[in-house]
C-alpha cells in the first residue's frame, strides 16, 4: 500500500528550486496554500498554446505527463484518506513524534530524490503520455482531486493530522499533516519546472 509515486523527471539535472520559507502549518494555512499553489498551476496551463500540451524538453516529460502525474498522486492520497481512521491506525500505527515542518519535509524529499535517481528515472520512462484529446478531462480530474483533498483535510481533526500516518514510497511513514504539506511542495515544484523549461 503506497500512497503516491514520486518522480525525478521534473528536477532537470537535479536542479532544485527554492521553496518558499514555510514552517509548521495549521489546517487553515495548509488549505490556503494548497488552493494557491494549484491555482498558480491552472493559471499557467490556461495561458499555454494547445500544442504545448504534448510537448516537452528532449527526454523529459510532456506537459500532459506532468499533469497526469499530479492528478494520479492526488487521487492516491485521497483514496488513502478515505479509509476509516481505525484502519489507518491498525495498518500503519500512530506517530510517536511531532509533525515536521514544511522546510524539513522539503529538504528530506530533495535528499531522497537525489539518493534514488536511477530507480526513479526508470519509473519516469513508464508514464503514459496523454494526448491533446485528453487535456480537458485530465485538467478537470486534477481540479476535482485537489478540491477533494481540501474537503477531506477540513474533515480531519488537528489531532489526527499529527497522529495518523501514511507511507510514502520515498519518505517512509509521514503524518497526514506532513504528507499534505508535501503535496503543496510537490505541486509547486512541478509548476516551477513547467514555468522554467516549457
Amino acid at each position: 500500500f503506497l500512497l503516491a509515486r514520486c518522480c525525478t523527471n521534473h528536477s532537470y539535472k537535479f536542479i532544485t528550486f527554492n521553496a518558499a520559507n514555510y514552517g509548521w502549518m495549521d489546517k487553515d494555512e495548509i488549505l490556503d496554500i494548497l488552493e494557491t499553489k494549484h491555482q498558480e498551476l491552472f493559471t499557467w496551463l490556461e495561458n499555454q498554446p494547445q500544442e504545448n500540451w504534448i510537448l516537452g524538453p528532449e527526454k523529459k516529460w510532456s506537459t500532459s505527463q506532468h499533469i497526469q502525474h499530479l492528478a494520479d498522486s492526488l487521487q492516491l492520497l485521497n483514496k488513502a484518506l478515505s479509509y476509516p481512521r481505525f484502519f489507518l491506525k491498525y495498518k500503519f500505527g500512530i506517530c510517536n513524534r511531532e509533525s515536521r515542518d514544511y522546510n524539513t519535509i522539503v529538504k528530506k524529499y530533495q535528499q531522497k530524490l537525489s539518493e534514488n535517481r536511477e530507480g526513479l528515472r526508470n519509473f519516469n520512462k513508464k508514464l503514459n503520455k496523454p494526448t491533446l484529446k485528453e487535456k480537458k478531462r485530465l485538467i478537470t480530474k486534477l481540479q476535482i482531486q485537489q478540491k477533494k483533498l481540501q474537503y477531506k483535510t477540513k474533515k480531519i481533526s488537528e489531532k489526527n493530522l499529527d497522529s495518523l500516518v501514511i507511507p510514502h514510497p520515498l519518505m517512509g511513514k509521514m503524518t497526514i499533516r506532513e504528507i499534505i504539506m508535501w503535496t503543496v511542495y510537490h505541486t509547486e515544484h512541478h509548476t516551477k519546472t513547467l514555468q522554467k523549461f516549457y
